[in-house]
């Protein structure tokens, strides 16, 4: 089993817990969970393989949560229902509501890739306001604007809720336009340069280049 470690240099402002300290979790095969069904051999194959190869390159991982730890019934990641393969491990379950589609949701996230030993794409924790607040990103549910994996981790989570996931990359970038993207044009260049790289999807190795990593804490929600 490999240890995933978190830096702790970023904390969220925005009425929740800190994301700081620094906090183990190991990570080992699904098992079955009354909240989240366990992941089906043929259907999931692949996603398993892509989270060996991530949890054993990853170095360092997205922030976790220092304070309290996961419980062991929900140590583990598992496949959320009806999301073609995503893989998710709640690191907080949240106390407040949970969002329906058409409601405005805002999240922090902090997100990585796959390939590139791990490489942190784009952090909402960056996005600052004019006080030097970070700023959530917002969207609508089941409007389509951002991609699939993030959209299939949000809707089952609470308000307050972090939620860690691994997005296989058939609930990743399609394209270009799909958000969240990172504001700077030489990361978002790079990052889409990687997932849609022709050579290296010819060689078959598209399972780990479009793969993404997420943590997400919802913010709060607007029906």
């Amino acid at each position: 089993m490999i240890p995933l470690r978190a830096p702790s240099h970023h904390t969220l402002h925005s009425g929740q817990s800190n994301l700081s300290g620094m906090t183990s979790i190991t990570c080992s095969s699904p098992t079955p969970s009354s909240t989240q069904q366990p992941v089906s051999t043929g259907i999931t194959r692949r996603v398993l393989l892509s989270t060996s190869i991530i949890t054993s390159t990853l170095s360092p991982v997205p922030p976790v949560l220092s304070s309290p730890a996961p419980s062991s019934s929900a140590s583990e990641f598992m496949e959320l229902p009806d999301s073609s393969g995503v893989m998710a491990l709640d690191l907080r379950i949240g106390t407040g509501p949970t969002p329906v589609p058409a409601d405005q949701v805002a999240i922090h996230y902090y997100g990585r890739l796959g390939a590139k030993q791990g490489w942190r794409f784009d952090s909402t924790y960056d996005h600052k306001d004019s006080s030097g607040e970070p700023i959530p990103f917002t969207f609508i549910l089941g409007s389509g604007k951002v991609i699939s994996g993030i959209e299939a981790a949000v809707r089952s989570m609470k308000v307050g809720g972090i939620r860690r996931v691994i997005i296989p990359p058939s609930q990743g970038y399609q394209n270009t336009s799909q958000e969240p993207l990172p504001p700077n044009f030489f990361d978002r260049q790079r990052l889409f340069t990687t997932i849609f790289n022709p050579t290296r999807l010819a060689n078959g190795e598209g399972s780990t280049l479009g793969t993404l990593i997420f943590d997400i804490q919802l913010v709060n929600v607007k029906h």
